[in-house]
Formats: structure tokens, C-alpha cells, sequence
């Protein structure tokens, strides 16, 4: 009889048995976020502490905090031109990239054979080999042209080294969407451009929202081909300035976490808006 009651107990509904496997995942994941946060702790930190606290006790919380800091970082390292620079260059570069990039990919998505598949290797060449291959020779052309330290001379080097990658993100994505509204608009009358630029383009956000993120981040963050191509010109953009912060100020650190604190801000927020789009971006992508 205690049998039976035991068994009936262990198999009632509404028992729920302990997931110590889900349990573990959950800590592991704990510990991951905190090994990833860490260094935003330690970057916000800093940057709200004077000299004296951060000789002190680096890591500890600010007591009291400062900011100071962040004010003393934008007037004496010329954030203000620097982050103009870097979104200049970036913005132009990306409504290029999507332009360009959506409607070849457009173009090779729907010529999966013949010449559209050629190109689609050759694009995807473009992304294996590393552009670091060609500096020497695009700091030529781009120096032949006399675009060294300018913006369009930016603008066309991140535009030509993102474009494989944003074609072939975009392609995917087209690959596996329906073809019969297209269609539809081709019967009603319209032109390939119209159907595109009416039809399609529209339901490409999500893919759109992944190419933004994921080239924005990438053009921000460059520092090696600024360097090259814009140092003495006045038109440095953050990461350089960030870069001559450091070298100047390398004694006050406070300072120098403030200038790091402040360039990454408009990346991060751009980042925050259009992270939802990544995993739908790529989720679509993968089914075509």
C-alpha cells in the first residue's frame, strides 16, 4: 500500500523534478555575463575616479564619483571633431554599402546561375581574403586619386572592403524569401528596379538592421586604416584621436577612460536600438 502511494506521489501531475542540468546552465551563463560585464565595470569605473582613488583601489567602486572627467576628455582631446569625423565617414559608408549591396545582392539571388554565380564567388573571395593583402596598393590608388586625408577617400576604401560581406548577408536573406510578390509586381507591370525597390527592398529590414550593426561596428571601430589615410589631415576620426589622448594624458587615467567611454557611446547606442535584428537577420539568411 506505502508502495503504491509512493508511486502514485512521484507520478502525480502538477510534481515538477529538480533540472540540475538547467540549474548548471544557468550559473555557467551567470558567469559568463559577469566575466563580459566586467570590463564595462571596469571602464565606467575608472572613468568616474581622480588620480587619487585610482591609485588607491583601481577597481573599487568610485567613492565619490566624478565626472569631471568626462568634460576635461572632450575639451582637451578634441572628441567633438573626432566623433563628427567617425560619423560622417560611417553614416555615407553605410547607405552606400546597403544601396549597392541590396541590389546586387538582388541580382545574384535571382541569377543563381550562368554569370550570377561567378560573381557570387568572386564576392565570396572577397570575404576570405584579408584585406591587408592590398594596404599597399590601395594606399597607392587612393593617394594617385588625391584623396588621402579626405572623406570620400574613407568612404571608398570601407565601401569596396565591406561590399562582399554585405552581399553576401543581403543574398542569403533574398534567397529565402518568396518570389511570387515580385512576380506579382513584374505581371502588374512594373520593372525589375520598381519591384526591388518597392516589393523587396521593404522586407528587407531585418537583414538591413544586421548589415547596419555589424558594418557600422566595423568602420567605428578601425583604427589601423584611419591612421594611414587620415593622420596629420585634421580630419582624424575617434579612434586615432583616442589613440593621441593616450599618448598625451597616459599619466591620468581617469581621463583616458572618459575619451575611451565617450567613443564608444554612439556605437553602443546604435548597437542597443538594432540588436534584434541580428539574430533575425542571420536566422533568415540561414534558411535560404
Amino acid at each position: 500500500m506505502s508502495t503504491t502511494t509512493a508511486t502514485t506521489a512521484r507520478s502525480a501531475p502538477g510534481r515538477r523534478r529538480p533540472r540540475y542540468g538547467g540549474y548548471a546552465l544557468e550559473l555557467v551563463m551567470a558567469a559568463a555575463a559577469v566575466v563580459f560585464l566586467f570590463p564595462v565595470y571596469a571602464l565606467v569605473t575608472l572613468a568616474m575616479k581622480d588620480p587619487a582613488q585610482i591609485a588607491d583601489s583601481p577597481l573599487s567602486p568610485p567613492a565619490p564619483p566624478t565626472f569631471a572627467n568626462f568634460g576635461n576628455a572632450w575639451s582637451s582631446a578634441s572628441l567633438g571633431p573626432a566623433l563628427l569625423n567617425s560619423a560622417i565617414i560611417t553614416v555615407v559608408s553605410l547607405l552606400l554599402l546597403i544601396v549597392l549591396g541590396s541590389t546586387g545582392a538582388y541580382y545574384l539571388a535571382r541569377r543563381a546561375r550562368g554569370l550570377g554565380y561567378g560573381l557570387y564567388i568572386l564576392f565570396l573571395l572577397g570575404i576570405v581574403l584579408p584585406f591587408q593583402l592590398g594596404m599597399i596598393p590601395l594606399y597607392k590608388l587612393v593617394d594617385d586619386l588625391g584623396w588621402l586625408g579626405t572623406y570620400h577617400g574613407m568612404v571608398l576604401f570601407y565601401t569596396g572592403i565591406q561590399l562582399p560581406f554585405t552581399v553576401f548577408l543581403y543574398t542569403g536573406f533574398i534567397r529565402a524569401l518568396p518570389q511570387d510578390y515580385a512576380q506579382a509586381a513584374l505581371i502588374d507591370g512594373c520593372n525589375h528596379r520598381q519591384a526591388f525597390t518597392r516589393i523587396v527592398f521593404p522586407l528587407l529590414r531585418p537583414i538591413t538592421g544586421t548589415v547596419i550593426i555589424l558594418n557600422a561596428v566595423f568602420v567605428w571601430n578601425d583604427f589601423f586604416t584611419p591612421l594611414l589615410y587620415l593622420g596629420g589631415s585634421g580630419k582624424e576620426t575617434v579612434p586615432v584621436g583616442v589613440f593621441s589622448f593616450v599618448g598625451q594624458y597616459v599619466s591620468d587615467y581617469g581621463l583616458v577612460f572618459a575619451g575611451l567611454a565617450l567613443a564608444a557611446l554612439p556605437i553602443l547606442v546604435v548597437f542597443l536600438l538594432l540588436q534584434r535584428y541580428v539574430i533575425k537577420g542571420f536566422a533568415g539568411g540561414l534558411k535560404g
